[in-house]
């Protein structure tokens, strides 16, 4: 296994610690964390949240990080191509089912997602069988991009709510991080489907 596929491997052992920390600790409601007293800078109100949060971003860091050292060192294997993409949407849903849960995102976007990703993921493996290959779009990239910004911008709300520095304490608590976070979903909404439609034009000779 070369070092980009390794990235990728510890991208899926992210997602196995921002699952268990968040089913085993205890997250703080929305509405303790605005009642909450301001504390220490970055001292989290919860271990768990925290934990989960600084595992997701290494987890979208790795996401760069893997990919372009494939494609400059030449490194690009038939293994990279099945974990990279599906490290991503794993990564991904599983903050979205957590933030539907904890009322964070509504769920209809989480299913939305779910299906955009299933969809485009079947699309690709009709395309694999007959020779060709469906590449990731400008869209889809930014799509994923907005994704990630709202999962962190929430899990950064539930881990440290009002205890971040002040240059940063208005993206998690107030009417600053409510409209941040707004921006991130229904940006990633639209993109979310505009990129679906995309995929499906580009693949709907694949239907016949």
């Amino acid at each position: 296994m070369n070092l980009p596929n390794r990235i990728t491997a510890t991208r899926l052992g992210t997602v196995l610690v921002f699952t268990v920390a968040l089913a085993v600790g205890d997250v703080p409601a929305s509405a303790e964390i605005e009642a909450a007293q301001p504390g220490a800078w970055f001292s989290p109100l919860s271990v768990a949240a925290c934990v989960a949060l600084w595992a997701f971003v290494i987890g979208a860091i790795s996401d760069f990080f893997d990919g372009h050292l494939a494609r400059k060192y030449g490194l690009v294997t038939n293994l990279g191509k099945l974990l990279d993409p599906l490290a991503d949407k794993i990564l991904v849903c599983a903050a979205f089912v957590y933030l539907s849960a904890v009322e964070m995102c509504p769920f209809w976007v989480t299913v939305l997602i779910l299906f955009r990703e299933f969809w485009v993921t079947g699309l690709r493996q009709l395309a694999a069988l007959r020779g060709e290959a469906l590449a990731a779009d400008r869209s889809g990239k930014w799509k994923t991009g907005l994704q990630l910004g709202f999962c962190i911008a929430c899990l950064f709300h539930l881990a440290y709510g009002g205890n971040a520095p002040q240059p940063l304490r208005w993206l998690s608590i107030g009417t600053g991080g409510e409209w941040c976070r707004g921006v991130f979903l229904w940006g990633s909404v639209l993109l979310t489907v505009g990129s679906g439609v995309h995929y499906a034009l580009r693949g709907r000779h694949l239907l016949k």
